[in-house]
């Protein structure tokens, strides 16, 4: 399969429509967009590592979720760290794609992988924004049980929690979620499931009447590489595809 039949195949089930309108996502470099695809690697951040691991291991392709260029870049010099990866790519005929926020949108895609790994007896879409989803649980349980089971679920290094309802209807949205604390209460959820919130928003969820669960934005996200790899391998059997771990943060604990 050519690159660019691979993307338009991937381009088609995550529709540009769905991207947000500060985001850029999609092709990010290529110099050949004819060039077969034989191996992929999937990576939630195009790191200088996971470059590369995709240089010394005879990647063709890259795919992330969070786009290797995000700013416009106005020149190319490997004194700036996102020039320095692109020419290190290019030079080594190595392709990027990125699917970003219409993937967090997208069905199948970050907001779906979450509900589905979490596991629900009901999932709505939120009306006012597709990025969010909202689970009802199989089972009503306190706050501290579900930080717990979180924490197992996602493999989260840390999970910080507040608020003081049991937890039953959940809106989820991974990554940075702290501006959609609003559209949580305005569904009715009881809590707020996301990557990363803010301490103001945390600090204020017992009085706002919701809790608001902050598991990681690495590892709300990551998951949704395998939800790719998966698409990948269904599109054509003959791709070798491997998962690179990225994260670089760490905690003391």
């Amino acid at each position: 399969m050519k690159f660019k039949d691979l993307y338009n195949d991937l381009n088609n089930r995550f529709s540009i429509e769905l991207r947000c309108e500060w985001d850029n996502d999609g092709i990010m470099c290529a110099s050949d967009l004819n060039k077969e695809v034989k191996k992929v690697l999937f990576t939630l951040d195009v790191t200088s590592d996971a470059v590369e691991y995709a240089i010394n291991n005879g990647f063709d392709t890259i795919i992330s979720h969070h786009p290797l260029v995000f700013k416009s870049q106005k020149s190319m010099s490997s004194d700036n760290y996102t020039q320095k990866k692109l020419i290190s790519l290019i030079k080594n005929d190595i392709r990027v794609m990125s699917f970003h926020t219409r993937l967090d949108a997208s069905c199948g895609g970050v907001n779906d992988t979450i509900s589905d790994l979490i596991g629900y007896l009901k999932k709505e879409n939120d009306p006012a924004d597709p990025l969010g989803r909202i689970i009802t649980l199989k089972e009503k349980c306190t706050l501290d049980k579900f930080a717990k089971e979180i924490k197992l679920i996602f493999g989260s290094e840390c999970v910080l929690f507040a608020g003081k309802n049991e937890v039953e209807k959940v809106y989820i949205v991974g990554g940075d979620g702290k501006d959609y604390i609003e559209n949580a209460m305005a569904f009715g959820a009881d809590t707020l499931l996301t990557g990363r919130a803010s301490y103001n928003t945390m600090i204020d969820a017992e009085d706002m009447g919701i809790n608001i669960v902050e598991a990681g934005h690495f590892y709300t996200e990551a998951p949704v590489c395998q939800a790719l790899e998966n698409i990948v391998r269904a599109i054509d059997k003959n791709i070798i595809t491997e998962y690179f771990y990225c994260n670089k943060i760490s905690v003391i604990k």
